[in-house]
């Protein structure tokens, strides 16, 4: 069995996020999305916030599974039996800082390779970070996050954004 998995932050999913899952979900038998806990970063939403608004989100597509780790991917990677990791790709900036990364894990675990699925054009420029920011100040994120993902938003700063 083929299995992947595609670490992140998630905070909050994005329907680019969605995209590259969809996509690499053709690939894989099984795809675990590792929601990371940095306890060094400040998040918005809460872990299982972000895990639930992931299921939402991911509920369609069969192969997919959600959990949640800290520590060295490496590590995880190796506890999960994994033979590949999903990275997504926007521009050369993000090309650059995955390289780096994919690099690194490539010499911890020579088997394991790193995936990368670039962005829908239509996604390109959506990042966790920018729909949090104009959501904070009563932006319409509608169309760039999941339903769940854009009421949760709602929630969060307690005004229309939608």
């Amino acid at each position: 069995m083929r299995v992947a998995v595609y670490p992140g932050s998630f905070d909050p999913i994005t329907n680019g996020h969605v995209d590259v899952l969809e996509r690499s979900s053709k690939i894989f038998d099984r795809i675990i999305i590792a929601v990371v806990h940095n306890v060094t970063k400040k998040a918005m939403f809460t872990l299982e916030e972000r895990v639930d608004m992931i299921r939402q989100s991911s509920a369609h597509i069969p192969n997919v599974e959600i959990d949640c780790f800290s520590g060295l991917l490496a590590n995880y990677l190796i506890e999960k039996q994994a033979c590949a990791i999903i990275r997504g790709l926007r521009t050369v900036t993000d090309f650059e800082y995955e390289l780096h990364m994919a690099m690194m894990n490539k010499e911890l675990l020579p088997d394991i390779d790193t995936i990368f699925i670039t962005s829908n054009k239509n996604y390109i420029f959506i990042s966790s970070s920018t729909v949090k920011e104009a959501a904070m100040v009563g932006g319409n994120v509608e169309s760039l996050v999941p339903i769940s993902v854009n009421e949760a938003l709602k929630q969060k700063y307690q005004v229309s954004i939608s």
